[in-house]
C-alpha cells in the first residue's frame, strides 16, 4: 500500500498553537483550517491561522482547506503563500478552491462571483510565473504585471504543493492543469475513483509529466457508540450546510466506531486516495475527544493496514 498521509482540521481559532502542537504528537501528518470573509457562522482565515500553526510545530505539515483564491489579488497570494512558505521552513501546501456558496463575501471583496473560476485559473497561472521566474511580465483578464520579481522565492521547490479542491468538472480539470494534488470533498469512494481517471486523461492535454496526488478531504466523527456517532455527525453537517443529512452522513462522511471508520476510509484508501484531510463533524465539546480516538483507535488500523 502507498504511504498515507491522515490529516486533522483546526476549528478552534481561539487555541490554534496548543491544537496544532497536540495533532503533532498525536501522529497526524497535517494540519489543516479553511477560511471565509463572511460565512454562516464563525470563521477565520486560514493563512494567518496556519502561520500560527507553523510557529508552535517542528514537522506536522499545514495545508490551507481551502484558500478562496478569486478574492485574493494574484500577486498578493503569491507573496503570502511565499512567506507562509519560509515562516514553516517549507512544509506549507496551498489548497485551492473558488468558493461561492456565501455570495455575500464576493460581493464585499468586489469581486463578481460569476468570475471566480476564471480568477482562480489566471492566479495560479500567474504564482507559478512568479514563484518560478525573474522579470515576469504578464497581461492577464484580472492582473498585469510588468517586468516584476518576487523574491525570496519559495523554499519548496519548483513551488509549493498545490492542492485542488471541488466537485465538478471544471475543477478537475484545473487540478489536471495546475495542480500537485487533488483533494475533493462530499465524494464516496467511486467518485473519487472516476475523478482520479478523468484528471489523468485530462493531463495529456497540458502535456504533464507527473501525476496528480490523490487526496480527499472528509469530515468524521468517531465513537464507541455508533449511533451517536452518526446522529452527531447528522446534526453537526446538516445544522452547516442548511440542509437534511440524516441519508447524506454514510455517502459522504465517516461516522461511527473506530471498526466502522478504519473501514470506510479503507474504501477510499483502496479507491486511490494517499492524503486524507479529516475534520470533525462534532460538537466543540467532543472534538479533542472526537480527534484523540481517530488518533489512538483509527489511525494506526489504517496505516499498518
Amino acid at each position: 500500500m502507498a504511504n498515507i498521509q491522515l490529516g486533522i482540521g483546526l476549528s478552534d481559532f481561539d487555541h490554534i498553537a496548543e491544537n496544532a502542537q497536540r495533532a503533532e504528537q498525536q501522529g497526524y501528518d497535517f494540519v489543516s483550517t479553511g477560511e471565509h470573509v463572511f460565512f454562516y457562522g464563525p470563521i477565520g482565515n486560514g493563512l494567518i491561522a496556519l502561520a500560527a500553526a507553523a510557529g508552535a510545530t517542528q514537522h506536522i505539515k499545514l495545508m490551507s482547506t481551502i484558500t478562496l483564491v478569486p478574492l485574493y489579488p494574484a500577486a498578493l497570494l503569491a507573496k503570502l503563500v511565499t512567506t507562509l512558505d519560509h515562516v514553516s521552513h517549507g512544509r506549507f501546501h496551498l489548497g485551492v478552491g473558488v468558493g461561492g456558496e456565501f455570495a455575500k463575501e464576493f460581493e464585499a471583496c468586489g469581486v463578481p462571483v460569476n468570475e471566480r473560476g476564471a480568477r482562480t485559473n489566471e492566479t495560479l497561472e500567474v504564482m507559478h510565473k512568479l514563484w518560478q521566474e525573474d522579470e515576469v511580465t504578464f497581461a492577464g483578464r484580472f492582473t498585469t504585471l510588468n517586468g516584476v520579481t518576487l523574491a525570496p522565492k519559495p523554499i519548496a521547490q519548483p513551488q509549493p504543493p498545490v492542492w485542488i479542491s471541488g466537485r465538478s468538472e471544471a475543477a478537475m480539470r484545473r487540478c489536471a492543469r495546475f495542480g500537485s494534488g487533488w483533494l475533493p470533498y462530499m465524494y464516496t469512494p467511486e467518485q473519487l475513483s472516476s475523478s482520479l481517471q478523468t484528471i489523468k486523461a485530462m493531463s495529456a492535454d497540458y502535456q504533464r509529466e507527473t501525476l496528480v496526488e490523490p487526496g480527499l478531504f472528509i469530515f468524521f466523527v468517531v465513537h464507541e457508540d455508533r449511533d451517536q456517532a452518526i446522529e452527531m455527525a447528522t446534526q453537526r453537517l446538516s445544522r452547516q450546510y442548511n440542509q437534511d443529512f440524516s441519508k447524506l452522513v454514510h455517502k459522504y462522511a465517516i461516522a461511527g466506531n473506530p471498526d466502522d471508520c478504519a473501514a470506510r476510509l479503507k474504501e477510499y484508501i483502496d479507491a486511490g486516495a494517499s492524503t486524507i484531510i479529516l475534520n470533525s463533524a462534532t460538537t466543540a465539546a467532543y472534538t479533542a475527544t472526537n480527534e484523540a480516538l481517530m488518533a489512538q483507535s483509527v489511525l494506526p488500523v489504517v496505516k499498518q493496514s
